[in-house]
């Protein structure tokens, strides 16, 4: 779908943003490690076939994968897709706690500190479960510096990207009523389509991640970027001071 793009007289008053691709840098690491973690138990899937299930929760993508990809004759049970998640969350963790290249993509503390400081909320949201994210959140230190409110991960009962429950709870959270009030800022179709589904006043891509402008376009959006800061213009923020350490 084209752009949706509109001057929105609203405030916004919640901030919704994605982890790794969005506000955090990834080389694609996500997609080799779930790749490797296929492997590890008997399946073949290229990059390409990790970026297509990007964004949602990873035990669904799993199935996803083994469900286009396998060819024998097991039976794709629940206990395998967790196998091979398990597998996974286990290496993300790694990659997570110990690599010096896990870092925030660039501005990112800083449009946190300016959406903080001109009134908005930031809750941040994720296609992984809390074992990985709650890790990476706390290296960052995001919510220990006041930048973000929460965090919401996908696991639990909770149904993940693309619908906007997520978002919902974000909401919840943060004492927001009305969606036309949220910005969504992803950088998979997923993220696009769960901010959507939501109602919210902003549904903002980014290209910093598994996507490119021109796959992103395709979705209903409102605005696309290339960088974090571009949100604050998006959103009618204007800098006042700088954030410190």
């Amino acid at each position: 779908m084209p752009s949706i793009a509109k001057t929105n007289p609203m405030k916004a008053e919640l901030v919704v943003f994605d982890l790794a691709g969005t506000t955090v840098k990834d080389n694609r690491e996500v997609h080799k490690t779930l790749q490797h973690a296929m492997k590890k138990h008997g399946i073949e899937i290229s990059l390409e076939d990790a970026n297509s299930v990007m964004g949602i929760p990873k035990p669904t993508a799993i199935k996803k994968l083994l469900q286009t990809r396998y060819t024998g004759e097991r039976v794709i049970s629940d206990q395998w897709v967790e196998a091979i998640h398990q597998y996974f969350v286990k290496n993300m963790i790694d990659f997570y706690l110990n690599d010096s290249s896990v870092k925030e993509n660039t501005g990112v503390s800083e449009t946190f500190y300016q959406l903080r400081q001109a009134g908005a909320k930031i809750i941040l949201d994720t296609g992984f479960d809390r074992d990985i994210a709650a890790p990476l959140v706390k290296r960052l230190g995001w919510l220990e510096k006041g930048l973000a409110d929460g965090l919401i991960t996908s696991d639990g009962e909770m149904p993940g990207r693309p619908y906007p429950d997520m978002i919902y709870k974000a909401m919840k959270m943060t004492g927001v009523t009305f969606a036309e009030h949220v910005a969504k800022v992803g950088d998979t179709p997923s993220d696009m389509q769960q901010g959507t589904s939501a109602g919210c006043g902003w549904v903002i891509g980014i290209t910093t991640g598994a996507f490119s402008e021109r796959q992103l376009y395709t979705e209903s959006h409102t605005h696309l970027i290339k960088e974090i800061p571009e949100v604050l213009s998006i959103l009618g923020v204007e800098a006042r001071s700088t954030v410190t350490a």
